[in-house]
């Protein structure tokens, strides 16, 4: 039930008598929409005692909102509001009068997010992503099943309750083994925090090392939600670009003679968007820069698993460093986008603190989820779904690769990528991505006007669903 002990106001001092402010009230309450057509209301008895008020006010206050049409008295049933409200009085061309007060906006001073670059259709026939798993494959059931019998069962629910803001002891302990056998990393359970998705990874490492005393050095083209997340927080951003072998460290080396550089945000493995591996000679000089220049690198490592020419090479958070580097990963990539689970290693002092900053903006993380992930990764089940994948999406990328060469070769250019989710593709100069992106048949999540290119997830779609992205494709740039 509504408070209406403080939606009506009553004032005994005023000249209007206490009835028709109960009616007044009430009626300014249904114009706002608060109180909807057909809604009961306390009965007189009820609602004397909720404004502490003799019954007979009530009683006048609801004859003369029955008077005027606003409410329907049911004798010794209930009182509603009417079905049929009365014509509200007619008002002028030029009045303006909101129906729901946050129509209003709000007029104090705050502070404003660009948001443009996340603009989003819905109503599209063909959405092309910027590199998702197949959900159709992840052992979401396996996981659910797991996440359904902890919270069953007693010490289950105790542990899922204990330590969720920098993760569960559980996760975070799996996370040791499965870090270090996968990618090299010797760390223990300190040294991890487990975050809602890779992007507040990065946010918490960016809300810590940053202010608009520093400079943070990013590859051209980059991941721009990385971008916005870095600029928000008063830094100077520096691009520098990026190759086929990826981020330009002679640039960067050239950035560190000149000025004082605090981070370098790097995506080693599978830059994003360009889908390039950065050299073993780059990773070298990046560590040795880091180290004679004291900047921290921030590694995203987003979808480090999945590699298919050969055996990926190791991240720079495995090598020999002096604990500047912060590394960042995802399970979003391996399982479902929307299951927002993101980790981050770095030396203990740092994730304390991005503990205490976690905390402010978010309590903790699912215990029984992480908990369930846990399980799957201990029992070997995320290893079966990572080898099944690997497959299949290797084979993903193979087909596409056939149709792009004999469908689309005369209006692209796209270079194979060694492993990941998507292949990233270079329009020829007589056609233009801006133009393919505006068709309403079709979204496009990640482009990049500037070069002309566009990123082509193929993981999540089957080779049914990568024939007809490419059909529409060719017809469209046919088109142009």
């Amino acid at each position: 039930m509504l408070p209406f002990e403080n939606i009506i106001l009553i004032d005994k001092k005023s000249s209007i008598a206490v009835y028709k402010q109960i009616a007044n009230s009430i009626i300014n309450t249904v114009r706002n929409g608060v109180l909807k057509p057909g809604t009961k209301l306390p009965g007189s008895r009820e609602m004397a005692s909720i404004l502490n008020v003799h019954r007979k006010t009530v009683i006048a206050s609801y004859d003369e909102l029955e008077a005027q049409g606003w409410i329907t008295v049911f004798p010794r049933k209930y009182v509603m509001v009417a079905e049929k409200l009365p014509l509200l009085h007619p008002k002028k061309w030029d009045e303006t009068e909101l129906a729901y007060s946050y129509d209003n906006d709000l007029k104090i001073n705050f502070r404003i997010i660009d948001k443009s670059w996340c603009v989003e259709r819905d109503t599209v026939e063909i959405i092309i992503d910027d590199g998702h798993p197949d959900v159709r494959l992840s052992p979401i059931d396996e996981l659910l099943k797991t996440y359904r019998s902890f919270t069953s069962r007693q010490p289950a629910i105790k542990s899922a309750n204990k330590g969720t803001a920098q993760g569960t002891v559980r996760l975070r302990e799996e996370m040791v083994k499965f870090l270090s056998i996968t990618r090299g990393l010797t760390i223990n359970t300190d040294n991890i925090l487990i975050t809602h998705g890779a992007q507040m990874s990065i946010y918490l490492a960016a809300q810590l090392l940053l202010n608009t005393q520093s400079t943070i050095i990013v590859g051209k083209p980059n991941y721009t939600v990385a971008n916005e997340t870095f600029i928000q927080t008063g830094t100077q951003l520096i691009e520098v670009s990026v190759d086929e072998y990826g981020i330009n460290t002679d640039q960067i080396e050239q950035l560190c003679k000149k000025k004082k550089i605090t981070a370098v945000y790097v995506i080693p493995h599978h830059h994003y968007p360009t889908t390039v591996t950065l050299s073993v000679e780059r990773r070298m000089k990046l560590l040795e820069l880091s180290n004679r220049y004291s900047f921290v690198i921030i590694e995203d490592d987003y979808d480090y698993d999945y590699h298919y020419a050969s055996s990926p090479y190791l991240p720079l958070a495995s090598a020999n460093h002096q604990g500047n580097v912060i590394y960042i990963g995802s399970f979003s990539k391996l399982l479902d986008p929307s299951l927002r689970i993101g980790f981050m290693a770095a030396p203990k002092n740092f994730i304390v603190q991005c503990t205490a900053l976690r905390k402010m903006i978010d309590v903790g993380g699912d215990g029984y989820m992480q908990n369930a992930l846990a399980e799957l990764i201990k029992t070997g089940e995320l290893k079966r779904h990572l080898n099944k994948t690997k497959k299949i999406y290797h084979n993903r990328r193979d087909f596409l690769n056939d149709l792009l060469q004999s469908q689309l070769s005369e209006y692209i250019s796209f270079t194979v990528p060694n492993g990941g989710m998507a292949v990233w593709i270079t329009l020829r100069k007589d056609y233009s991505v801006k133009q393919l992106q505006n068709t309403p048949l079709l979204k496009i999540i990640r482009t990049d006007e500037e070069s002309n290119s566009f990123r082509l997830g193929f993981a999540s779609m089957n080779e049914q669903e990568i024939e007809i992205t490419i059909d529409l494709l060719h017809n469209l740039l046919k088109k142009q």
